[in-house]
């Protein structure tokens, strides 16, 4: 019998929740450990997961020495806790933005290399089921040459004095908002879908005065492939859904062959060039309505297991994961200098 997987969740935030779910889940799975600076968020994890909570980190390394690390604590704690966990075998994902700059990111993957441990970056997006399909459809030459992909990020959760207090109240006093939190995730998910990017250029601004940073702007994309991108984001703004939080907005690409949307229930739709109406493309893989974006976190944590496991390879490794990063970081120097970057 193959010996169950120990899991360590460090980071006991809002969107933990996800994480411990799609951990407890999973059969391959033995038992959750947990820590976090908070000791009652230690315990509502104990009691609703069923898992062993610890006073620290360190504590958690030395008694459970777990197979698989899933650091969900904010990016300040990234590198100390990728230095304290890195072994020889040992998996550790890591959520997004992962660390607070560039230079640091980096040390932390020449850590984990040198240790011989795999780091993996928590990018669910990719992983939600019409973001795979889309990919599968482009991989397939469903549009031919592509020429464009626009997304219209809509998820209306930032307005008024109250923005962001019952769910994610940090948001509040970052001072990147738009992109560095929300917006790396398009930045990954073009990425994957057309390649490197070669030119960035942002226009961005504050509409809640609340906030600290960014809540709304563009983005602009030039991949090497030749595709333009263009991420379009208002926090305060909404779009047609029966939740808000499912695809978070709207996109359509265009290419030859025609044109795919994806509208703001998850569902995804093809019109071919010279055609007046649009057909239905079926998804690939289980939606779960309930739970965010459709299931990603689950189907992320499913595919770290089989990678940790060997069946299949690994996607996000941290150091591809590093033009992302470096991608953010010239969105927000383009902004500042009203100017295209060149990566």
């Amino acid at each position: 019998m193959t010996r169950r997987l120990c899991i360590a969740v460090i980071g006991l935030g809002y969107f933990s929740e996800f994480h411990l779910g799609a951990w407890q889940s999973l059969e391959d799975v033995g038992s959750i450990n947990v820590t976090d600076l908070d000791p009652d968020r230690v315990a509502w994890a104990a009691d609703r997961f069923n898992a062993t909570g610890y006073q620290d980190s360190t504590s958690l390394a030395s008694d459970s020495d777990p197979d698989i690390v899933d650091i969900v604590a904010p990016p300040p704690a990234h590198e100390n806790l990728i230095r304290a966990f890195a072994r020889d075998g040992r998996t550790i994902v890591c959520q997004k933005p992962f660390c607070t700059s560039l230079q640091e990111a980096k040390r932390a993957v020449d850590f984990a290399e040198k240790a011989r441990a795999t780091l993996i970056v928590h990018e669910n997006f990719r992983f939600q089921p019409w973001h795979r399909t889309i990919k599968q459809f482009l991989d397939q030459d469903g549009l031919g040459q592509i020429y464009q992909c626009r997304f219209s990020l809509r998820p209306g959760d930032g307005r008024g004095r109250e923005a962001y207090l019952s769910r994610q109240p940090a948001f509040r006093a970052m001072p990147r908002l738009l992109i560095h939190e929300t917006g790396v995730h398009f930045i990954d998910l073009f990425r994957w879908l057309f390649g490197e990017i070669r030119d960035v250029y942002a226009d961005i601004r504050r509409l809640n005065p609340v906030l600290a940073g960014e809540d709304a702007g563009m983005l602009l994309l030039n991949h090497k492939s030749g595709v333009q991108c263009l991420f379009d984001g208002n926090r305060l703004s909404d779009c047609e859904t029966d939740n808000p939080r499912q695809t978070m907005g709207q996109m359509l690409i265009e290419g030859e062959k025609g044109a795919l949307r994806l509208d703001g229930n998850g569902g995804l739709f093809f019109r071919a060039f010279g055609d007046r109406f649009e057909r239905p493309v079926p998804l690939i893989g289980k939606v779960d309505a309930e739970s965010f974006g459709g299931g990603c976190v689950g189907a992320l944590i499913r595919h770290v297991v089989l990678g940790h496991l060997g069946l299949g390879a690994l996607e996000n490794h941290a150091r591809d994961y590093l033009s992302v990063i470096r991608a953010t970081e010239a969105a927000y120097a383009s902004a500042e200098r009203g100017q295209k970057i060149t990566l």
